[in-house]
């Protein structure tokens, strides 16, 4: 390499070094600076802070609804998923087979019992029952005829006049024919009844189904004409966890009715009332851990229906003396429930509470947390934190409306901040 070329790698090197260490001199005062930029930026985010604080306890109360702590008597229910059950189901088949001649219901129709529901040609069992009854009174005839000998015969036996074993032979007559009026009575009887089933009856007080067969077919035995369900009262059977059971059994000790209340599956709307619990089942049901549990409505209104899917309010016990909020005061938080409790000095705090039952479609039962008569609030939750200054409102109560002083002021306070600013 030439001379030329060493001398120019070394005053390049020199320069390089040269920026080097005038940067790293001139490093700690950037730094320096730059501490002093990040001191002033926390003394303005603490000014922004002390400007927060003076202004939210300058602020305007929140309107707010509060609603005082009561104590009432509640009842303690058990809810479980039930379905409605007809008190009888039956399937109508004929007794006897035969044309079908008439059929005296509608579909859907309610029917009382003994209500004749259809009528099978009769001739046939007519002619059977007529001549069973011809049979019985010829028969009968005959035993008339074997009683009068048998009777004439006894007067001249004494005398000689007649054998000893004539008098057998009436008397045998007479049995016999007895025997034989006695089966055609039954005949009779079974005609009579063979006759009756041509006409179909109701069992019981129910509402019919949908048909199966029109006039005019030929029916058997073995043809379902009808179904029908008794649905006035009606049964419920519904379904409980399996920790429930004590509480249950032990609520029924001594003979207790428990209420039963059916409710619409959709949106809990009650449908039913005046239901009792009948019977508890004998097992649990180890793949569901539930067991099976059947009420009884009087179902007077018809609102439960065979079939239909519900759910069920059992009524076990009523606690005396339960602290009741309304359920919009009740919030959740990532610690649990709360409310939002008024204090003496208007403010509010955030109280932790323990909901223990529902009481109703709109109310809590509360059983830690508040006390009688202690004030929670129920609207305007949203725009509170801990300490917030409140406008306390009854339910349905609105906030007055601004006077025209408030409202100059509010605007003199707005301009002389904006000029500020």
């Amino acid at each position: 390499m030439s001379r030329f070329w060493k001398i120019t790698l070394i005053v390049i090197a020199v320069i390089v070094v040269a920026l080097v260490g005038f940067r790293l001199l001139h490093k700690p005062a950037e730094t320096a600076g730059g501490h002093h930029r990040r001191g002033a930026g926390a003394d303005s985010s603490a000014a922004a802070k002390g400007q927060d604080a003076q202004g939210d306890k300058d602020a305007a109360p929140v309107p707010v609804t509060v609603q005082p702590v009561v104590s009432q008597s509640v009842p303690i229910y058990l809810t479980g998923l039930g379905t409605v059950q007809a008190l009888n189901t039956v399937t109508i088949n004929p007794q006897v087979g035969g044309e079908m001649m008439t059929l005296n219901f509608t579909e859907g129709q309610s029917v009382k019992k003994g209500d004749v529901l259809a009528q099978i040609d009769p001739r046939t069992y007519q002619a059977n029952y007529d001549q069973a009854l011809a049979k019985q009174k010829q028969d009968e005839a005959l035993l008339g005829t074997a009683q009068s000998t048998l009777k004439r015969n006894q007067a001249l036996v004494a005398q000689g006049y007649v054998a000893a074993l004539d008098m057998d032979t009436y008397r045998n007559t007479v049995a016999s024919d007895t025997a034989t009026v006695a089966s055609d009575a039954a005949s009779v009887k079974s005609a009579k009844v063979q006759l009756d089933y041509t006409k179909i009856i109701s069992p019981c007080d129910c509402v019919t189904g949908i048909r199966s067969v029109d006039p005019g077919n030929v029916v058997t035995t073995t043809t379902a004409i009808v179904t029908l369900t008794q649905i006035h009262p009606i049964y419920v059977i519904f379904y409980l966890p399996e920790q429930n059971l004590e509480t249950v059994r032990n609520a029924i000790k001594g003979g207790a009715q428990l209420e039963v209340v059916a409710l619409d599956k959709t949106d809990a709307h009650p449908l039913a009332s005046g239901g009792v619990l009948q019977v508890i089942d004998n097992q649990i049901n180890t793949t569901t851990g539930t067991f099976k549990l059947r009420a009884q409505f009087p179902n007077l209104d018809s609102n439960l229906w065979p079939g239909q899917f519900i759910n069920t309010q059992l009524k076990v016990s009523t606690t005396a003396g339960g602290l009741v909020i309304p359920a919009q005061a009740v919030q959740r938080g990532p610690d649990g429930d709360y409310v939002y409790q008024l204090q003496d000095d208007k403010t509010v705090k955030m109280q932790p509470v323990t909901v223990a039952n529902e009481v109703g479609a709109s109310n809590v039962m509360i059983s830690k947390g508040l006390a009688v008569g202690d004030q929670v609030v129920t609207e305007g939750q949203f725009r509170l934190k801990p300490g917030s200054k409140v406008q306390a409102l009854k339910p349905g109560e609105v906030p007055p409306a601004p006077s025209d002083a408030e409202l100059k002021a509010k605007q003199k306070s707005g301009g002389g901040r904006r000029g500020g600013g």
